[in-house]
């Protein structure tokens, strides 16, 4: 997922193959990784016991990327990961869905899932297409999507919005029609949006999560926040104990991605040293020979799209 107007959207990682010179590289930069990962694990750890009279609430880690990781890479990333993001159609920048037909296997793998359909930009919501009517078929092919890869009702289905900022009128008007859609096809509706406040001049500012809150009253309507500023992110950390998504900044948040690859450079400089010096998150446990970058996110189910499970901690 790449942003445009905010400059705070993301991009998605892909499956890569690397040869055995990068994986020697990459043993050495992930001892020194773990080693100051442990430490702000251990930071925010002892921040969450001095501030919180009460137990935390439990918090799973998870991850998504653009491309299919591979039958052969879910039991690896299984040692790491409670759930995976899920794409119904092509995610951005991508003109197939390599995650079509692959539920089945990754669920058998004990994955909890994060249903993700990608939305429109600004740019394709311009003058004369009829909003509402193209809010109505997107949601229509989200729904079909789920129902072919046997999600079940009631399954929350996570409408890709890359772009932060305040939205504009024909961006509300293609979202609130998805919404309506997609809650009459007995689904329920998600947003994966900026938790980043975007400065709108005069001292002001705006965050997307609480622009489309405002003005969409709909009941239940789960939000998946991205905000990868460290902090209040701890970076590219994988951690038993996930960050709440509350710390996100939107207290509402129900999963937060807390970080992106590659990672934006001007906001992570605090937690740099828990990337690769490639800039990429990397996810663990691979099978020899492969490397994937991943972005991470946290919620407080072990199955974000499960609305059964799904709670505000």
């Amino acid at each position: 997922m790449t942003g445009r107007r905010s400059g705070v959207g993301r991009t998605s990682g892909a499956t890569q193959l690397t040869k055995f010179a990068f994986l020697a590289s990459a043993l050495v930069f992930a001892a020194v990784g773990m080693i100051a990962s442990r430490r702000i694990a251990a930071r925010a750890r002892a921040a969450v016991s001095e501030n919180s009279a009460e137990a935390a609430p439990l918090t799973y880690l998870g991850f998504d990327t653009n491309t299919y990781p591979g039958d052969d890479a879910l039991p690896g990333l299984k040692k790491t990961f409670s759930f995976s993001g899920y794409w119904l159609n092509p995610p951005p920048g991508a003109t197939e869905n390599t995650w079509s037909g692959k539920r089945e296997v990754v669920r058998k793998n004990g994955f909890g899932f994060l249903v993700l359909f990608n939305g429109r930009t600004e740019r394709q919501l311009k003058s004369p297409v009829d909003l509402a009517a193209l809010g109505r078929a997107d949601a229509e092919a989200a729904a079909e999507s789920a129902g072919r890869e046997g999600f079940p009702d009631h399954t929350v289905i996570f409408l890709d919005q890359e772009e932060g900022g305040r939205m504009t009128a024909a961006q509300m008007a293609y979202i609130s029609s998805w919404i309506a859609r997609v809650m009459s096809r007995h689904f329920y509706a998600g947003i994966y949006c900026s938790g980043i406040p975007f400065k709108e001049g005069g001292g002001e500012s705006i965050v997307t999560a609480d622009d489309i809150r405002a003005r969409v009253s709909v009941p239940n309507l789960s939000f998946f926040v991205y905000n990868d500023s460290c902090p209040p992110s701890l970076g590219c950390v994988y951690s038993k104990a996930a960050p709440a998504p509350s710390l996100s900044g939107v207290k509402y948040a129900r999963v937060w991605q807390f970080a992106q690859s590659p990672r934006r450079r001007e906001v992570t400089r605090a937690c740099s040293a828990t990337y690769n010096p490639d800039g990429n998150c990397y996810a663990p446990n691979l099978p020899m020979g492969g490397a994937m970058t991943v972005d991470l996110d946290s919620a407080t189910s072990p199955d974000p799209s499960n609305a059964s499970q799904l709670r505000v901690d």
